[in-house]
């Protein structure tokens, strides 16, 4: 801060350019306290009661096939837990997916596994109507959800279900390190790693978190009652982050897992990738519009950048360049390579301050604009974060 002062007396800057260095020293105290968010998080794990091991549930909606999907699924069957369910859930009878599922049946016998293969729908979400479906099946009290592309260890029960002891938890989710395939894939890990997730550590050490992710979620069947069961999420694409919201307006809270599951992120094109990020940005804007806006906040590689370029590259505008690098460079580290110990960030550290422009080209392009496509459907996201099939005669007025 002194460096800062020393130098703003002694250069003198407009008013773009003194806004601009207050949205530097913005980011870099929130680089400062996501360091420090993610030591708090990992330096206090979550302790392991070997004889809490309560029967559980497991629901996998599925839709198509997803990278490596045989080994995602499997995964989940080969857990050192004494008693679970899986129930896999299919909407077409033709869904790809199938084949693969029947053969992870084959494969272990010896498992208490379901396939459900049911066209109901409750509701615009397709995998929520899955997951509808395939509840009617499970056994037992406690489910986990958890997305198709998901790869998990022998001990991920064991360790998830652990803070369920306290009966006031409603909800359990995991943060996840990427297994990608391309540098498109690559690229996006990279930003999930470093940046979102940060966001997310500094979130649950200010206030704890209110939402949940797809990677896991674990919810008692009694949870998932008092917010009004699978349809009361039915119509919201971020059906996750309703998982954990409805949750914790209803009194339960929502904890953090020191578990981290893996996520296989498949080869893709720059386009599809970009697109599916501008979705899944809007989808955050509306879950979270005020949020959403603060993030301009954060984003201290941009801001540092326009700085030294709207100063003509001055002591000042290099100073907050190199000193705002510098502790980006330092959170990514710790969140993405030392903690979540992601292979993506440990080989491509270097690609960071690339990958934050990217980011803030989402963030730009996701602030406006309310359709989506998602799985072939062109849809529309209402003002409290709902889906609404866009009829064709819609799609010609948004159009014209």
């Amino acid at each position: 801060m002194h460096i800062f002062t020393s130098l703003t007396t002694s250069f003198s800057l407009s008013i773009v350019d003194f806004l601009l260095l207050i949205l530097c020293l913005s980011a870099m105290l929130f680089y400062c306290y996501g360091i420090y968010a993610a030591i708090a998080a990992f330096n206090h794990p979550h302790p392991i009661n070997i004889n809490f091991h309560p029967p559980v549930t497991i629901l996998k909606p599925i839709c198509g096939l997803d990278g490596e999907a045989y080994e995602n699924l499997a995964s989940f069957c080969q857990q050192q837990y004494p008693n679970y369910q899986i129930i896999f859930s299919v909407r077409d009878p033709l869904d790809s997916g199938i084949a693969v599922v029947k053969q992870i049946i084959q494969d272990f016998p010896q498992l208490d596994i379901e396939l459900v293969v049911s066209d109901r729908a409750i509701g615009t979400n397709p995998k929520v109507s899955n997951l509808a479906n395939g509840v009617t099946k499970a056994k037992y009290e406690i489910l986990v959800i958890a997305d198709s592309d998901i790869r998990v260890e022998t001990d991920y029960l064991q360790r998830v279900i652990q803070p369920l002891q306290d009966e006031s938890v409603g909800v359990v989710t995991c943060l996840y390190r990427s297994i990608a395939k391309g540098w498109v894939s690559t690229l996006e890990a990279i930003g999930i790693a470093t940046d979102f997730h940060a966001g997310v550590l500094v979130s649950n050490q200010i206030e704890g978190i209110k939402f949940a992710f797809g990677s896991t979620i674990v919810i008692p069947k009694q949870v998932l009652n008092t917010i009004g069961g699978f349809g009361a999420i039915a119509d919201y694409l971020a059906d996750d982050f309703q998982f954990g919201y409805l949750s914790a307006e209803a009194g339960y809270k929502v904890v953090l897992s020191d578990y981290i599951v893996q996520h296989v992120l498949a080869s893709t094109t720059i386009t599809d990738s970009i697109a599916r990020q501008i979705r899944w940005a809007r989808c955050i804007r509306v879950s979270r519009p005020w949020g959403y806006l603060g993030l301009i906040f954060t984003y201290g590689t941009v801001t540092s950048l326009v700085l030294l370029m709207a100063t003509g590259g001055s002591i000042a505008g290099c100073a907050a360049l190199a000193i705002t690098w510098i502790m980006r460079l330092v959170m990514g580290w710790i969140v993405g390579v030392k903690n979540l110990q992601d292979s993506c960030v440990q080989k491509y550290f270097w690609m960071i301050p690339l990958r934050d422009l990217m980011t803030f080209f989402i963030w730009c392009s996701a602030l406006f604009g309310s359709t989506i496509e998602w799985r072939g459907r062109q849809l529309r996201l209402t003002k409290d974060g709902k889906i609404v099939e866009i009829t064709d005669d819609f799609a010609k007025i948004l159009s014209s």
